[in-house]
């Protein structure tokens, strides 16, 4: 960790501690002092203008569509549809003569009783080639003893009937459509709340997979499914955790979600996932927040639940593939001025350097797009990345970057004109 070194002129304020390489503090010498006016005005095409660009160059430079061909769309959207815990591959290949395997332990709760012997219900075995293979119209008998079976007051034959109607929603959209028509969508909703863990998994799976069919979004949110959702984000299990993010973005697609998603309270159970969850919880809480937060007040809802902390934390880790998903995230954030503040409070101007020094041609791109969210307007923020060293990697990135980012900057370059040399000075 390298703390930001202080400016001469200031004698009050403190700099927050950054993210970084301690190169940047060496660099940052050649700025201290008398010596950083002068040394500005030696680096002829260097970046420093970052305060000239007018509001209207900042936006449209930071559009949608670039937000997602940067961050490669956070993730792939039809990893929703793959059933990540696994489970599903054991339904489909275990033989039906053969016991079933054991299952895992959850938080010290006892293993699931065995499904009751009562016909189709009981098969640990379901062929998915059968059900590939299988019309709609042939299979609504099966749907239909799923969807009774839901409403049984067996906890084992519940468990069940979700299992399979979350392997026949697994990859078609046929089959989608015909759970949706067949009322199991409001059955499921409540096993949300269920105390039994694999049965809260495999509705939890069962609703996302339901919900990539645009015809059933309306459905589930119909049936009360956010609160639901967010309880899973809050008490399931790891998987269970995982696949409610991903289901409350599958929601999100829908703009009209995106605010009531946000007011139910899905932003903070998130960020907690962000913070403790296994390495796909957090790209399925990052890719959810990112898309909740197109919208202002879940962009205040973000900084109000401490998202920024983890997010510059990100940004900063190697090797982890999470730093380009979480500069999306803070770039959506750095939106709005409690958003800009959090960010330069928690280091991220310093991780952002390091993201241009040493991250990924998108990875910089992306940060360069950040700091001119941060530095656009504010004489601070440009004095304290000088103070960082900011500078030299800014300049070299014009010279040797991929033609977009020397692009981004020399539309920095050509504000220079009217840059003033006060304004390194906070």
């Amino acid at each position: 960790m390298v703390s930001a070194e202080k400016d001469s002129n200031e004698t009050t304020n403190t700099h927050p501690t950054i993210i970084g390489k301690s190169m940047r503090t060496v660099r940052s010498k050649l700025f201290q002092h008398d010596r950083a006016a002068c040394v500005s005005d030696n680096l002829t095409g260097s970046l420093m203008e970052l305060a000239s660009r007018n509001n209207k160059s900042v936006k449209s430079s930071i559009t949608e569509e670039q937000l997602l061909e940067l961050s490669q769309a956070l993730s792939d959207f039809s990893a929703c549809s793959s059933d990540i815990s696994g489970e599903l591959q054991r339904l489909a290949t275990v033989s039906s003569s053969q016991p079933p395997p054991a299952a895992p332990h959850v938080d010290g709760q006892p293993q699931p009783e065995h499904e009751p012997c009562l016909g189709f219900l009981q098969r640990e075995s379901f062929s998915t080639e059968i059900i590939e293979s299988i019309s709609p119209e042939d299979l609504q008998p099966t749907v239909k003893i799923c969807v009774d079976g839901l409403h049984s007051p067996s906890v084992a034959v519940k468990r069940s009937a979700a299992a399979k109607l979350r392997l026949l929603a697994k990859n078609r959209a046929d089959n989608r459509a015909l759970i949706g028509e067949s009322g199991a969508v409001a059955a499921l909703v409540p096993l949300l709340r269920c105390s039994d863990p694999w049965t809260q998994e495999h509705a939890v799976t069962a609703l996302l997979n339901l919900s990539l069919l645009e015809e059933n979004k309306a459905l589930i949110t119909n049936a009360g499914a956010v609160k639901a959702l967010i309880y899973v984000l809050k008490t399931g299990t790891e998987t269970s955790k995982q696949n409610a993010a991903c289901a409350l973005m599958s929601l999100a697609l829908v703009e009209e979600n995106k605010s009531s998603i946000g007011a139910c309270g899905a932003i903070p159970p998130l960020v907690a996932l962000l913070l403790s969850g296994s390495q796909r919880g957090k790209k399925d809480a990052l890719t959810t927040l990112y898309k909740l937060c197109s919208v202002r007040q879940n962009k205040e809802r973000a900084v109000s639940a401490g998202a920024v902390r983890p997010l510059v934390e990100l940004v900063a880790e190697e090797g982890s593939g999470m730093a380009e998903k979480a500069m999306v995230v803070l770039n959506s954030l750095a939106g709005i001025e409690e958003g800009k503040e959090a960010i330069v409070e928690e280091g991220g101007i310093g991780a952002l350097l390091e993201a241009i020094e040493d991250g990924s041609v998108k990875g910089k791109e992306f940060a360069v797009l950040t700091l001119v969210q941060l530095c656009a307007h504010s004489v601070a923020n440009r004095a304290l990345l000088v103070r960082e060293g900011g500078i030299p990697p800014l300049v070299a990135l014009s010279q040797n970057a991929s033609v977009r980012a020397k692009l981004k900057n020399a539309n920095w370059q050509r504000s220079r004109r009217t840059f003033r040399r006060g304004c390194l000075v906070s």
